[in-house]
């Protein structure tokens, strides 16, 4: 075994102990220190903007989030462009996770490939907000999880008490108000300890909440069409067997001649279209749904939630360490 000096041997074990200083350089020696850098080529922008966002790479679509938050200053108009952005996109439910900060499952924290309807709402909003990859990917988690505290017990899982709750910083509930003093609601129970030792094998101990809701018929869209706005986001109200339930979301837009339009991410891909078309889409299916006799959830309406005047983002939540 190779014998350690005395002297280097109580410089290391000593937090204290000060090595002989190193021999002064004469004045006229310069001194440079060599830095390694590493830094990615911009893409050129004109590349870029040549592809669907489900096609670019974290670079391309941090280059193009720069790019359309210079050329689109109105967030309204720029959560449309970045959502039509992602036309075409192909579609897949359950589609992230929290992996690799949390292990229940193997689904990552972002895909810029797929997504399904809520991953598109909130990579559209995150996108739309950011001017840079690194911010919005740090606006996704902020959007996606309450109080920003990644983890799948704090994950945004129910629509209505949890996503529209958490993100009133960014949209408020005008369901009520667009549906008048006599318009209909339904009442929610969210057991969120169950549903998470259920689906994700992972115990908490959080009390049942309930909750009133408010939403405009699918027979009264049409009425209440001109009030809503673009970069509304849009609450799909299902029932069955007298529950009722937010089964899909999306975006509002406005068509060439003003028109509202639903943009919103749907087996087999993101898609626009018609409220009135999406309506009938859903008749037609529950029409094959009785025909086979079977017991299918059916369209309700609509939950509205306006993009806030002023927007202020909030801080992220202190993320607690693991296992505390």
């Amino acid at each position: 075994m190779r014998r350690v000096p005395l002297a280097l041997l109580l410089a290391t074990l000593g937090g204290c102990a000060t090595q002989p200083p190193a021999p002064a350089l004469p004045a006229a020696t310069p001194v440079s220190i060599p830095v390694a850098t590493v830094t990615a080529a911009a893409p050129a922008i004109e590349t870029v903007l040549q592809k669907p966002i489900y096609q670019m790479t974290p670079v391309e679509a941090g280059r193009y989030v720069a790019w359309v938050h210079g050329a689109e200053p109105d967030l309204c108009k720029r959560i449309a462009a970045i959502g039509r952005k992602n036309l075409g996109q192909p579609y897949l439910l359950n589609l992230l996770g929290e992996f690799p900060f949390e292990v229940h499952d193997n689904l990552p924290m972002f895909s810029l490939e797929q997504s399904d309807c809520v991953v598109f709402a909130e990579h559209t909003y995150a996108m739309a907000l950011s001017r840079s990859w690194e911010e919005f990917f740090w606006m996704l988690q902020r959007i996606r999880y309450r109080d920003g505290v990644i983890g799948v017990a704090t994950r945004n899982h129910y629509t209505e008490m949890d996503w529209n709750v958490a993100n009133r910083w960014l949209v408020t509930d005008i369901s009520a108000e667009l549906a008048g003093p006599n318009g209909p609601g339904y009442n929610m129970r969210v057991d969120r300890a169950r549903f998470l030792k259920t689906r994700h094998n992972t115990e908490r101990t959080i009390p049942v909440e309930t909750s009133r809701q408010s939403f405009v018929p699918k027979e009264g869209v049409a009425a209440i069409a001109a009030r809503l706005q673009e970069g509304d986001f849009v609450n799909v109200i299902s029932t069955r067997d007298g529950e009722h339930w937010a089964s899909h979301v999306g975006l509002v837009v406005l068509g060439p001649n003003g028109e509202r339009r639903f943009l919103h991410s749907q087996e087999p891909q993101v898609r626009e279209e018609s409220f009135d078309s999406f309506i009938a889409r859903a008749a037609e299916r529950e029409a094959r749904n009785a025909k086979a006799g079977r017991n299918g959830q059916r369209l309700a309406g609509f939950k509205f939630l306006r993009l806030n005047e002023n927007i202020m983002v909030p801080p992220m939540a202190p993320q607690p360490r693991p296992g505390t």
